[in-house]
């Protein structure tokens, strides 16, 4: 797998070995050969044959030209991996292909490949480059309906705010991954190919004119930030004032990761309402259902919500929508959320993970993994990634 990458850095260079892609990425490249598109937008076909013509227009452009190498071969990666979600997604419905939400399946898809696979994982050099390529496979669709979309720039602002854990991601990089995306592609009305390039023309303006093109927006506060992104009606260049009291620390992390290490080590004042405890007291298997331990969880979190009291809620966390449901409970007590994500090396999760007394089966990691999002930074007010 380490010839992947060396492939990409030379591909950068305008010498693109297919023949050699195609190896290395042959658990992809099949299915996608044999994946149809919607002729309307993809006359050209498969998504493999649309996939190597988005790469090789990328080349072209100058927009991805004046790139830093290591910002070039984040993009180029993600051309070749920004359609493999539509290997489980496309569908025949209405008498057309579909491909409903590939991209956010194909960010997982992409993860789950780069961590596991190329071992892009465990420090921040490399959960950045495997980081910018997800970000940038997940909203690659955007940047064509930003300039027509009502609410188009809390949406731009809300991308842009990933740079603030994953420098190397900026709209400027998405922007160059998708004008080669319309670039890449036959349509049967030329028009069609056309528009989506000068529409992607536009979505660079606009995130020029909104401040967030080339480095997250710089919103005067934390508060501030997360209000705006959270469809709070105020403008993001005005302070707001924050009325919380304290903050309360959301662990999220796959098994193994070195939670309780690092909780003991840096809070170890704090009180920790652990789920994994929680399941121990009641005899509950990690596999059973877990509405139970989730609300007596709750209860211990709002008994401590009351008293203004600082905690730890310690558990995987690992999508949008639990910590979001987390995050509501302590913010309806005007508590701020600090969410401090931890990652490790692959073989290393394993290892500590089979050195626990409760270990997780390695199977059932493989398949949280399937589910593992990185917090984004408008999910909460503060948002920390780190390498343990």
């Amino acid at each position: 797998m380490e010839d992947l990458l060396r492939l990409v850095s030379q591909a950068v260079k305008q010498n693109i070995d297919w023949s050699g892609i195609e190896a290395a990425l042959s658990s992809f490249v099949i299915p996608m050969s044999r994946t149809e598109q919607n002729p309307a937008f993809h006359a050209e076909g498969d998504v493999w044959t649309h996939t190597k013509m988005v790469c090789e227009n990328l080349g072209k452009l100058d927009a991805f030209r004046t790139l830093s190498e290591d910002q070039q071969q984040a993009v180029f990666l993600a051309a070749l991996l920004h359609d493999i979600g539509k290997i489980p997604t496309t569908r025949w419905e209405d008498d057309k292909w579909t491909s409903p939400n590939h991209t956010q399946v194909g960010s997982k898809m992409a993860r789950q490949f780069l961590w596991q696979k190329l071992g892009l994982c465990g420090t921040p050099e490399k959960q950045q480059l495997r980081e910018t390529v997800c970000n940038l496979i997940r909203y690659h669709s955007f940047p064509p309906h930003a300039i027509d979309d009502p609410d188009g720039k809390r949406k731009l602002l809300a991308i842009a705010a990933n740079g603030q854990n994953c420098p190397m991601f900026t709209i400027e990089l998405l922007c160059a991954l998708c004008e080669a995306d319309a670039l890449g592609r036959e349509c049967i009305d030329e028009y069609d190919r056309i528009h989506m390039a000068e529409q992607v023309q536009l979505c660079r303006e606009f995130a020029k004119e909104s401040g967030c093109y080339d480095a997250p927006y710089p919103f005067p506060s934390a508060h501030t930030q997360f209000s705006y992104l959270g469809r709070k009606d105020i403008a993001p260049e005005v302070e707001l004032y924050d009325d919380s009291w304290g903050e309360v620390i959301l662990m999220s992390g796959l098994p193994g990761t070195g939670k309780d290490t690092w909780i003991k080590e840096h809070y170890p004042e704090l009180p920790m309402i652990s789920l994994d405890e929680i399941r121990k007291e009641m005899k509950i298997s990690p596999r059973g259902n877990q509405s139970e331990v989730v609300e007596i969880a709750r209860d211990q979190a709002r008994e401590l919500l009351r008293k203004k009291q600082s905690f730890i809620w310690n558990a995987t966390n690992l999508s949008p929508m639990i910590r979001k449901k987390q995050i509501k409970m302590f913010t309806q007590y005007h508590a701020s959320t600090r969410i401090v994500y931890l990652e490790t090396d692959w073989n290393e999760q394993l290892r500590r993970n089979a050195c626990r007394a409760d270990a997780v089966p390695e199977q059932a990691i493989c398949r949280m993994m399937e589910e593992l999002i990185p917090s984004e930074a408008k999910e909460s007010t503060c948002v920390q990634w780190i390498c343990v």
